[in-house]
């Protein structure tokens, strides 16, 4: 990692894998010139859940969080680059689909707050990235390597 990357989490949601949409998502943060360095398709149990909603725990809808993030396999996958958690939160757009903006990920594809066909890392919680990704993903399973482009993708980089 060079020494403005950063690594975010994000997760393809049960509807979003449902509705065919991995490919499109994968697709549009390689187009920004993020890079994927870890990927796995899954499906949630309970446990899993529980941690990675914990913060909801005596909220009340808490259980159908649960019930709809274990309905279906998840795509989660980690993605770096210059500011990447900011980047990728704005791609993204707000949680619900109806506040985001047309060409936001939620903005195009999603219409319910409850199935908003994506997750990403907040970048206001620090500990969030680090949290989520050690959730989901072993330390042998981030993989680090230049993507052909990246010279020019950042000003100053050498070409």
């Amino acid at each position: 990692m060079s020494h403005h990357d950063e690594r975010t989490f994000v997760m393809v949601k049960p509807d979003g894998v449902q509705r065919g949409l991995i490919g499109e998502i994968v697709s549009r943060f390689e187009e920004r010139g993020l890079k994927l360095v870890a990927g796995k398709f899954i499906q949630i149990d309970r446990e899993l859940a529980h941690e990675h909603y914990g913060e909801h725990e005596d909220k009340p809808f808490f259980d159908d969080l649960v019930e709809f993030i274990t309905a279906g396999p998840v795509f989660a996958m980690v993605w770096e680059g210059a500011d990447a958690t900011r980047q990728v939160r704005s791609m993204v757009g707000e949680t619900d689909p109806a506040e985001s903006a047309p060409g936001t990920i939620r903005g195009d594809f999603g219409l319910d707050l409850g199935r908003n066909v994506i997750h990403a890392s907040d970048h206001e919680d620090e500990g969030a990235n680090e949290r989520e990704i050690d959730l989901f993903f072993e330390e042998d399973e981030l993989l680090d390597y230049e993507r052909i482009d990246a010279a020019w993708l950042y000003e100053g980089e050498d070409h």
